[in-house]
């Protein structure tokens, strides 16, 4: 089945449909723990897999696993030095933990931005970014001193594209007002469970919409800015694909009943059906898998081919939703 492209693919840049997320690289999050061989092992069967099913697109972010995420993917890219000019990488930064200096805090200051970025490239073995992404809203930024340190990294070459990540479109339009390089993706959590991002639409002038926290508008500005809305968490913990459905809600084993249903009737997999709801959307939405289980990361092949039909979108939606629609 031919796919509409995704907005990444608009502007030329190759992405694939789905991306891996790197998250679950490198073991815990302690920075004392040492990487160890089972954990590149882990990273290698990962990578083969999502390569395997058309993957070419890679997300980290500096604070995972305290940078031992990153630090594994750059041994598997020294193992194999042809396969970063097939591939796109994405990392992002902006969160920082508690330390000697302060408590947890997010930071957009000009100086974070490029020094992350510098440690990034470090441990991922690369000499640049294809997309870098500012990993929570600050909100002490100035825009100001984040476009100077966009135009620094722009001009070095070290990072090619720039987006954000769990950011309404308010805050793109305030970094955008003042930056040269425009704001190509917005990261955001986004799910057959995590409906909000419909519901807001839905459920204008509605009770209901009082318990909604997505950003109004932000769907409708994405769209006409031409960014990539990536999706993290978009399998939703398994819940609808093999997960133990104890203790959750009806409304949460009927769904997981749809979909395996739908699985079943359609010939994949509940992790595809699972995706391709989020994929069906017009504003043409990249997944973000954040498993490194490679037989799960098979799963998901053919979620980049398959839409699914208007009525079976809105069965499911319903579902997840636990109520009628307005």
């Amino acid at each position: 089945m031919t796919t509409k492209s995704i907005p990444l693919q608009t502007r030329g840049i190759p992405a694939s449909q789905l991306v891996l997320g790197c998250m679950r690289l490198g073991g815990d999050w302690n920075a004392r723990s040492a990487i160890t061989a089972e954990h590149y092992q882990q990273g290698r069967e990962a990578l083969d897999a999502a390569l395997e099913i058309g993957i070419n697109m890679f997300d980290h972010a500096d604070i995972y696993a305290a940078g031992k995420a990153e630090r594994v993917f750059g041994q598997l890219l020294k193992e194999r030095p042809s396969l970063r000019g097939e591939i796109l990488l994405q990392s992002k930064c902006g969160i920082r933990f508690a330390d000697e200096e302060g408590p947890h805090r997010f930071d957009f200051t000009e100086g974070h931005i490029v020094r992350s970025v510098d440690g990034i490239l470090e441990r991922l073995g690369t000499d640049y970014l294809d997309i870098l992404l500012l990993h929570r809203p600050d909100p002490l930024v100035d825009p100001e001193e984040v476009a100077r340190a966009i135009e620094r990294l722009k001009a070095s070459g070290k990072v090619r594209h720039f987006g954000v990540s769990n950011m309404s479109q308010g805050q793109i339009r305030l970094l955008s007002a003042y930056s040269g390089e425009p704001f190509i993706v917005n990261q955001l959590e986004m799910s057959l469970r995590k409906h909000g991002f419909l519901d807001t639409a839905i459920t204008v002038n509605q009770e209901t919409a009082r318990d909604n926290v997505f950003p109004e508008g932000s769907m409708e500005y994405m769209r006409l800015e031409n960014i990539q809305l990536q999706s993290w968490g978009p399998l939703a913990q398994g819940v609808y694909s093999g997960r133990s459905l104890e203790g959750q809600s009806e409304s949460v084993a009927a769904t997981a009943k749809l979909v395996a249903e739908l699985a079943e009737r359609l010939d994949t997999t509940k992790e595809a059906v699972v995706l391709a709801w989020l994929m069906t959307h017009p504003a043409g939405i990249q997944p973000v898998i954040g498993t490194v289980n490679p037989e799960r990361i098979r799963a998901c092949k053919d979620a980049a081919t398959l839409r699914l039909a208007r009525e079976d979108w809105y069965r499911l939606y319903t579902a997840a939703l636990g109520r009628n629609l307005p």
